[in-house]
């Protein structure tokens, strides 16, 4: 496999990072990935806020090369992953608020259309990084028995219903990254997803 090359001021990132970060009990793989996050958002607080289930890298480098579609919530959360996908396993990129056109009563857009993707996309990867009411509505979905994600990325920012949709996601026995607290969006959706990428491409 081709190697992908990271840029030069990515690289100085990773180093100050590296120098900056100080003593964790991260695995190597869960480092590169905290790592990345921290790079996006320049905020040390990651440090102490992300959450890896057990198998949550093995289950994404195991699925990513298979191709398996990525549910975003957002489109912000496509736009910075699709370059990386695009360089690695094309994996398809189902936007969940592009699913509904109008939101059913009660609902907002995003968990409208993630609602649908549930239907659509039962095994796939979600991400969420924007929007609160749609994790909340994919954890209902997952307790509920009616869909069954490879891996779930939660990891809305926010100030109305983001912890406790964080818990939801925390209390079910899925491979999944969350993001504790209120801190969290799309750019470090991104982050977590393109660091997964890497990690899988490297895994080959």
């Amino acid at each position: 496999m081709a190697s992908l090359v990271q840029h030069p001021i990515l690289q100085q990132s990773f180093a100050i990072i590296d120098r900056e970060i100080g003593i964790h009990g991260f695995t190597p793989d869960e480092y590169a990935v905290v790592r990345r996050v921290i790079h996006s958002t320049a905020d040390f607080d990651f440090k102490q806020a992300i959450r890896f289930s057990a198998t949550a890298i093995a289950v994404a480098k195991n699925t990513l090369v298979t191709g398996i579609p990525l549910v975003v919530d957002v489109n912000m959360v496509r736009q910075g992953v699709q370059t990386l996908v695009a360089r690695t396993f094309d994996n398809p990129i189902v936007v969940a608020v592009d699913q509904a056109k109008v939101a059913l009563p009660g609902k907002t857009r995003t968990e409208t259309g993630l609602i649908e993707c549930c239907r659509q996309y039962p095994e796939a990867v979600y991400v969420v990084g924007n929007a609160p009411t749609a994790l909340a509505a994919l954890c209902a979905a997952i307790a509920g028995g009616q869909v069954r994600p490879a891996l779930v990325i939660g990891v809305p920012v926010g100030f109305v219903g983001v912890e406790a949709a964080k818990a939801q996601l925390a209390r079910l026995e899925i491979p999944q990254i969350v993001v504790a607290g209120r801190k969290g969006g799309s750019s470090v959706a991104a982050a977590i997803v393109n660091a997964l990428l890497v990690l899988a491409w490297e895994s080959l």
